[in-house]
């Protein structure tokens, strides 16, 4: 015979064993299971503190020029390896430089100097800031342009949307470039100018994301059910759509950032971005460059930093991804 079950056993065996997560708790579960995408973000925060502490943390200040401590290689004090310990090979013979050019016993250069004498390592941590700064307010103007034109657009259909759309492909035929040798004739190079270019056309690509996934929600039920309850469409943008569109606003806004450092560091390299003797990751290249069979230190490590910016950045915004919309790997 069969013992009918208690009360007490059912309520066991109903009890939901598992914690009950909120999106973004699952989303950061998800997230930590990737490895890499762990490791990136913990790396770029570093480079976020540095870049912001910049001003306090730099051995020397970046742009003030000593010409008789020009080209020195780098010296780490209590470190006697090749390439670390200030020496540099000359004509076969391994030379002492900052003995050579007479640089005080206390003083030293830890990345080494450029062939104005400034501090390289200063330069860089300065340089990052830059860098960040111009991707961080480029990623901004994505985040609230974008979203906010690609929600009008979407939510409005009709005519509306295709009126939008049509200036988003107008905007989106001229390439950044353009815009930013126009930028250049209208205002000085630097920032402000590269920062407006970015903020023209790197937007286009936000909103046109968030447009086609706002079409797609805003026949839902519960989009529906909002509208019919009398919700206005601000209301509803912000409590139903916007929060469903979290992930991929997220997302977008992480893959724009390394794209505005690429951007800025090739302006920079070519010799229209940041001008001198303002640091950036693009400026600080280029020094290196006229210089790179002779002095490759002064490349190497400008490049590595961006390398492992963006790089970085990658494998975050991959990670979000994941985590996010796990149905996306398929």
């Amino acid at each position: 015979m069969f013992k009918p079950a208690e009360s007490s056993d059912t309520e066991d065996n109903e009890k939901i064993t598992a914690p009950s997560l909120s999106f973004l708790q699952d989303s950061w579960r998800r997230l930590k299971k990737n490895k890499a995408a762990v490791v990136s973000l913990f790396v770029l925060i570093v480079f976020v503190i540095l870049s912001i502490a910049a001003p306090v943390i730099s051995p020397h200040e970046p742009n003030v020029q000593i010409v008789s401590q020009a080209n020195l290689p780098p010296k780490i004090p209590g470190v006697n390896i090749n390439g670390l310990n200030g020496t540099q090979m000359l004509g076969g013979t391994r030379v002492d430089k900052y003995q050579e050019q007479n640089v005080p016993k206390d003083t030293y250069y830890i990345l080494g100097t450029d062939g104005l004498g400034r501090d390289l390592l200063s330069r860089i941590l300065h340089g990052t800031r830059v860098s960040l700064l111009i991707a961080f307010v480029a990623a901004l103007f994505d985040l609230t342009v974008g979203v906010i034109y690609g929600l009008v657009s979407g939510w409005m259909g009709g005519r509306v949307d295709n009126a939008m759309q049509r200036l988003l492909e107008i905007l989106s035929g001229v390439p950044n470039l353009v815009v930013v040798i126009l930028m250049l004739l209208v205002l000085d190079p630097g920032i402000k100018s590269i920062i407006i270019a970015l903020a023209i056309t790197g937007w286009i690509s936000m909103a046109r994301v968030i447009r086609a996934q706002t079409m797609k929600l805003k026949n839902q039920e519960y989009i529906l059910a909002a509208k019919t309850l009398g919700e206005s469409p601000v209301k509803i943008a912000i409590k139903h759509i916007i929060p469903n569109l979290s992930g991929i606003i997220i997302i977008q806004t992480m893959f724009s950032i390394p794209a505005a450092i690429f951007f800025e560091a090739f302006l920079s390299f070519i010799g229209i971005g940041i001008p001198a003797p303002t640091a950036s990751l693009g400026t600080l290249i280029n020094d290196g460059y006229k210089t790179f069979r002779f002095l490759p230190h002064l490349m190497w490590y400008p490049a590595a930093v961006i390398c492992i910016l963006m790089i970085s950045f990658n494998l975050l915004a991959d990670g979000l991804r994941d985590a996010f919309d796990p149905k996306m790997k398929d």
